[in-house]
């Protein structure tokens, strides 16, 4: 059966570890309301995420970022083989997703490409080809568990692999890591290649109600409302882990390790954790990929069509 495990707590004076943010902090920084608007300065946050009145418009937009993160994860190196996946939830009919075909490198992946799926395995649209059984398993799990999750991320990435065989959760090490604050679990039963449903509904029970999680021997998932959120809480958790492995290292060198307090902590995650400002830090990325080859915007640039 599988285990949930809470955020690692750092270590602090404080005698209480804070359920809500106070009005400020003991350094006296003002909690804002959460929001893309605590970002900039001078003028507003370049990237707010866009609004949609078509559903139809916003698959397209969706697709076009999703293969777009599949580009970013194949420069990253997180290429496994035929493993990993990303789905999206579909807008015009939320009971389906969409995700990456079968056997396709990251980097070669187009929006046209994506295979429209339902909570049966019956393939509905887009590109009509096989998928990984592993990740139908586990995404569809997971957008049935949590209907606001419109997408997620797994790839068997080197560090979160390395990291997730001891079964921890992260500590609060960095500024960066201060966004998996009590939002992350680790799933510490693996129970091999998650191809049967009871493996992705157990993966999905793990995640609970927060974004992420560490799978036991395996890897990482993320989670988020807009695929742009799931994709740069993996690139920063995939860091995470190698900043972990690290200071790790460094300690049984002798070098101890401090670690960012509760209050802190809790501060930076809600500036920087919200939603709309964790699709605004990918952005960068992405402008990077469009830069070097957009042939992943099937849509928007080369005049190919949502195939139903």
């Amino acid at each position: 059966m599988s285990t949930i495990t809470e955020t690692a707590q750092s270590t602090s004076t404080a005698s209480n570890i804070p359920d809500s943010i106070k009005p400020a902090t003991s350094h006296g920084h003002v909690v804002r309301e959460r929001g893309i608007q605590n970002l900039s300065v001078g003028a507003n946050a370049p990237f707010p995420p866009p609004q949609f009145d078509d559903p139809y418009k916003q698959r397209e937009w969706m697709l076009e970022h999703m293969a777009g993160a599949f580009r970013v994860f194949a420069r990253k190196g997180y290429t496994e083989g035929a493993s990993g996946h990303i789905s999206i939830r579909d807008p015009v009919d939320p009971t389906t997703f969409w995700i990456n075909p079968l056997g396709i490198h990251f980097g070669l992946l187009k929006a046209s490409d994506m295979v429209h799926i339902d909570e049966n395995a019956n393939i509905i649209g887009g590109n009509r080809v096989a998928v990984n059984a592993a990740g139908f398993a586990i995404h569809s799990a997971l957008h049935k568990a949590r209907p606001d999750v419109n997408a997620a991320c797994h790839t068997h990435s080197t560090y979160g692999k390395a990291y997730s065989v001891f079964g921890k959760p992260l500590e609060m090490l960095t500024q960066d890591g201060c966004i998996f604050y009590k939002k992350h679990a680790v799933y510490s039963e693996f129970g091999g290649v998650a191809i049967e449903a009871e493996e992705g509904e157990a993966i999905a029970k793990a995640i609970g109600d927060g974004h992420s999680a560490i799978l036991q021997n395996h890897g990482l998932i993320t989670t988020g409302y807009t695929v742009d959120e799931a994709a740069r809480l993996f690139t920063v958790m995939e860091k995470c882990c190698e900043i972990q492995l690290l200071a790790n290292a460094a300690e049984n060198q002798g070098f101890p390790k401090v670690f960012i307090n509760d209050e802190e902590a809790a501060y930076t995650d809600h500036i920087e954790g919200e939603r709309d400002v964790l699709y605004q830090e990918f952005q960068p990325d992405l402008q990077w990929e469009e830069y070097k080859d957009d042939s992943f915007m099937s849509f928007s640039k080369y005049g190919a069509k949502v195939q139903d």
